[in-house]
């Protein structure tokens, strides 16, 4: 099933479509400007466990049930360990390491993953323009993200200084941040599962609050010091990233993710860098270069491609088969004459043609 923005019945719908990747990429930036001031596992449980409460607490004014059976709580855990723990321990560390904007970049290839693990489990069909948007999209996020260095430099590998420079890339946080985006598209397969025996809402809350304990003990155990150095601007933004980035986010994400296409709900987390590097220039002062500019466009082709692959194809396969499509994008079919009717055909002939023949 495709994801139709105008399907849902939630009011303004486009709108809360997107806005798990607004939240996402706007705490993305306000991550990295309390990051100095305190540890990265401490920041990753403070996204997860008071926002799983808050998720809770919202799943139970809207009367949602309680998970019931241990197959629910199995599923639960597993969503939690690979969703919460993983994702969000891989997450902080690798932003700890590298910057906000690549580290987005890094991420956000994981609807390549999902788009491959949903066509093996689920079946779901991805064809041509959907392969066509995933690759564009995968360069879109390139440009926006990688140093002008780096992808000039794969049509100069003759440059040894450039070269080295990408020998150098996954040395630092970037692996971390492939290995995050990994849990993550194996978290947002995983959702279809736990959903058959838990409510999305409900699961979202527990499998926060569940994923984010291990990293608690885990940074008593190897961190020092992770709080006596932030301050009230720094609490304000671990607070928009529990609150907004965390527990309305992952909210809307997962319920989406329950009733829709995956491949497409996943595209639209090539928007996620797109949000950063706006709200980036705009509290930071980061700039887009060219390369950058065109990184964006070509991300926003590639959500278009991907949401309306089976629009474009059905297209595609009327103009083949003979049929032409009007301006509404209905199919007319041409009209055959029957071999019962008569057609006739003007046809004009010139005398001098006449005569030049006999």
């Amino acid at each position: 099933m495709q994801l139709k923005l105008t399907d849902s019945k939630l009011p303004f719908a486009p709108l809360l479509l997107i806005a798990p990747f607004f939240l996402w990429g706007t705490a993305m930036v306000a991550m990295k400007g309390v990051m100095p001031h305190t540890t990265p596992l401490f920041v990753a449980f403070v996204r997860l466990v008071p926002a799983g409460v808050l998720v809770l607490l919202a799943a139970a004014l809207m009367g949602k049930p309680q998970p019931q059976g241990w197959k629910a709580w199995l599923w639960i855990s597993l969503f939690a360990l690979v969703d919460a723990t993983l994702f969000q321990g891989f997450l902080a560390e690798g932003l700890a390491r590298t910057g906000a904007g690549l580290g987005s970049v890094m991420i956000d290839s994981q609807p390549l993953a999902v788009a491959i693990l949903c066509l093996w489990l689920f079946q779901e069909k991805i064809g041509f323009w959907g392969w066509l948007g995933l690759v564009i999209g995968v360069a879109g996020i390139s440009l926006i993200g990688l140093p002008d260095g780096w992808i000039l430099g794969l049509f100069h590998p003759e440059n040894r200084e450039v070269s080295a420079g990408i020998e150098e890339l996954f040395q630092g946080g970037e692996w971390l941040m492939l290995l995050a985006a990994l849990s993550m598209a194996v978290g947002t397969v995983l959702v279809r599962w736990v959903c058959r025996y838990v409510d999305p809402v409900v699961a979202t809350g527990w499998h926060m609050i569940l994923g984010g304990l291990p990293l608690l003990a885990i940074s008593a155990a190897t961190e020092s010091e992770q709080f006596v150095n932030i301050d009230f601007s720094g609490w304000m933004a671990l607070g928009y990233s529990t609150v907004f980035g965390s527990a309305i986010a992952y909210g809307l994400f997962f319920y989406f993710a329950s009733s829709g296409s995956l491949t497409s709900l996943s595209s639209l987390t090539f928007l996620t860098p797109v949000f950063a590097l706006l709200f980036g220039n705009l509290f930071l002062g980061e700039v887009l270069n060219p390369l950058q500019s065109m990184g964006v466009g070509l991300t926003l082709v590639s959500i278009y491609l991907i949401n309306q692959r089976d629009t474009l194809g059905e297209k595609l396969r009327k103009v083949r088969s003979g049929d032409k499509v009007n301006s509404q994008g209905e199919a007319v079919a041409l009209l055959e004459p029957s071999e019962f009717d008569s057609v006739e055909l003007p046809v004009q002939v010139r005398v001098s043609e006449l005569e030049s023949e006999v």
